[in-house]
């Protein structure tokens, strides 16, 4: 929206028209870009007349070296595309008079404060009266005292860890500043942390994935680009722009390009709030339909089950002496306990992003499947579906595994519970743990037809008769052995992939002695490996489903499950205490809110 002609005579002596000195820097081609960047040149030239760009860049605080090349490509971007650049670090520029000219707003890396009342007030009403503003890396690094400041670059800077290599997921592939670019962006940068995440009162467009660099804070949702109306005016935020480099790429020159064209009202773009984490919406519903996790009802307390049950595993003596190197923040709770326990285990379940469990069942009639009515009462109050996990009960055999799958269908089927896939034809899961121990299962051809039934294995050739595969391993995801392949034959063969992801394994207070192997969690970095090497079709196969071992397998130390982070004492447990750089109560739900964070990237990734 063009409001006044601009006219050259009305800016301050100090201010310096761009234009005559401005250089050409074309838009060239580039490998990052996901389609070429002289196809986005031609799509981004306007057919209007020029409009004016202001440009600001006073510091009163760090200076970043890299200004003098932000000034440069904002110049050359405006030659090549018709609009003129002023840029000046003389802040009288901010008046109502001087400001009307401008249809957007530039601030350039500038740090702390910069602007007297009188121009803020100026700033203020010429956004809200339909101005447009554009807030690039330091920019939130600006005007701290200004509450209104606040709102209009929406987030103000923390801190930030030294300068590598990230990965940047481009949430929203629509607007005109990310329109050209990919899913993900690998770059290097200065990346910022933010005092308080802005997306609940902004659009994000883009974000970080915290898990490909060292020291970010923001808990795993960490938006790095963001746009939002602001009054009557629109405001543009990008994170990126630190280094002298970055002004060069012709990635982020493009994406500075739309911004600015976008701020002056001269190119459509929706910056309506709203979440644009890939699935968000459905895991707030339901959770992802496509992240399994192993679920284990067969904990037992004298209260409830007349004796203890699993607890003493190793030669222990509960409630506080229990086997397991981690101790459950429900204490040692019982699986019968449907008001209680389970209730609030399907809570933590969709806390977790994780739409189904895997259901741990040992025969029909036993403790386990006593239970499933009621968990699968608790799991329908949570919107959670259940599927099922056929251990190896005494006994088992390929047709009795056929009659469990009718029983299990016949019982619980008609549950709202009850997880049906809808992407593979409403057919109901089961995975069969150590299905290597029988060798011919000729009898599921009776089921598989209605149902899908894994195999727990990557070797192609013990799973004839089976829908697909699925590993368990808690400790194999660190290196992935196998999956590549075996993701690749599930796909050429029209079956499903379902790798497990695990966050740690220790075991040696259940299994006294056994030191060797284990898996430490190392703060969440061992379940980011686990889960990185799943997703990248390089290594994972490209996965129907990710399967997560565990939510609640106490023994072996691999539950998302919240740990106590004070536990008894004297018994040596270990903790979550800083997982993800989270401490306290925090620390407890770490694993719930990072597996929330894949599967929202899961489900991004499939879409």
């Amino acid at each position: 929206m063009r409001r006044v002609s601009r006219r050259l005579g009305r800016a301050p002596a100090a201010l310096v028209l761009a234009l005559a000195a401005a250089l050409t820097v074309p838009i060239s081609a580039s490998s990052g870009s996901a389609r070429a960047a002289s196809t986005e040149e031609a799509d981004a030239r306007v057919n209007t007349a020029p409009y004016d760009v202001l440009v600001f860049s006073k510091t009163a605080g760090f200076r970043h070296d890299s200004i003098p090349a932000g000034i440069d490509a904002l110049r050359g971007l405006g030659q090549e595309q018709g609009f003129t650049v002023t840029a000046t670090e003389d802040a009288t520029a901010f008046s109502p008079d001087n400001l009307s000219g401008y249809e957007a707003v530039v601030f350039l890396s500038t740090t702390g404060d910069v602007l007297n009342s009188a121009q803020q007030d100026a700033l203020q009403s010429y956004v809200d009266s339909g101005g447009g503003y554009v807030g690039a890396h330091a920019a939130a690094d600006t005007e701290y005292d200004w509450p209104y400041y606040g709102q209009l670059v929406g987030a103000w800077f923390k801190s930030h860890p030294a300068i590598q290599q990230a990965t940047v997921v481009n949430e929203d592939r629509t607007h005109p500043a990310t329109s050209h670019l990919g899913a993900t962006w690998t770059r290097t940068d200065e990346w910022y942390n933010y005092r308080a995440n802005p997306r609940s009162g902004v659009h994000v467009l883009q974000s970080l994935d915290e898990s490909t660099y060292s020291g970010g804070e923001m808990a795993g949702d960490h938006p790095i680009t963001w746009c939002h109306a602001q009054g009557q005016g629109r405001s543009f935020y990008t994170g990126l722009g630190h280094t002298a480099e970055s002004y060069a790429d012709p990635d982020f020159r493009t994406l500075l390009l739309g911004a600015v064209r976008w701020a002056a009202g001269q190119a459509p773009g929706d910056c309506t709030h709203r979440d644009t984490r890939p699935a968000k919406k459905a895991a707030a519903e339901e959770g992802s339909q496509n992240v399994h996790l192993f679920y284990y009802p067969w904990y037992g307390s004298p209260s409830l089950n007349g004796s203890w049950r699993h607890w003493p595993q190793g030669g222990h003596t509960p409630p506080d002496d229990v086997g397991a190197d981690y101790y459950p923040a429900l204490g040692a709770y019982d699986s019968g306990d449907m008001q209680g326990a389970v209730a609030q285990h399907m809570k933590w379940v969709r806390k977790s992003g994780a739409g189904v469990i895997v259901y741990s069942w040992w025969g029909r009639d036993g403790y386990e499947d006593q239970l499933a009515k009621g968990v699968l009462d608790a799991a329908a109050k949570e919107g959670v579906k259940v599927a099922w996990h056929l251990e190896p009960y005494s006994g088992r055999t390929a047709a009795s595994t056929v009659s469990d799958i009718q029983y299990i269908n016949d019982t619980y089927g008609s549950h709202p519970a009850f997880h049906r896939s809808a992407e593979h034809g409403d057919k109901p899961a089961f995975y069969v743990f150590e299905s290597l121990r029988i060798t011919d299962w000729t009898a599921l051809d009776e089921v598989t037809d209605n149902n899908i039934v894994l195999a727990q294995t990557t070797d192609t050739t013990k799973i004839a008769h089976f829908s697909g595969m699925y590993t368990y391993d808690g400790i194999a995801g660190a290196t992935a052995p196998g999956w590549k392949q075996a993701g690749d034959y599930a796909r050429a063969h029209d079956l499903i992939w379902a790798p497990s992801v695990a966050p740690g394994y220790i075991d040696d207070r259940a299994v006294p002695g056994n030191t060797t192997p284990t898996l430490d969690r190392a703060n969440g970095t061992a379940y980011d490996k686990q889960w990185n090497n799943a997703l990248d079709p390089a290594i994972g196969g490209s996965p129907a489903w990710v399967s997560v071992t565990s939510f609640n397998e106490w023994h072996e130390g691999s539950s998302i499950e919240p740990a106590d982070g004070s536990p008894p004492a004297g018994h040596g447990y270990l903790t979550f205490e800083g997982a993800y750089g989270k401490t306290g109560e925090a620390a407890e739900t770490a694993y719930l809110d990072r597996t929330a964070y894949w599967a929202s990237r899961f489900d991004g990734m499939r879409n």
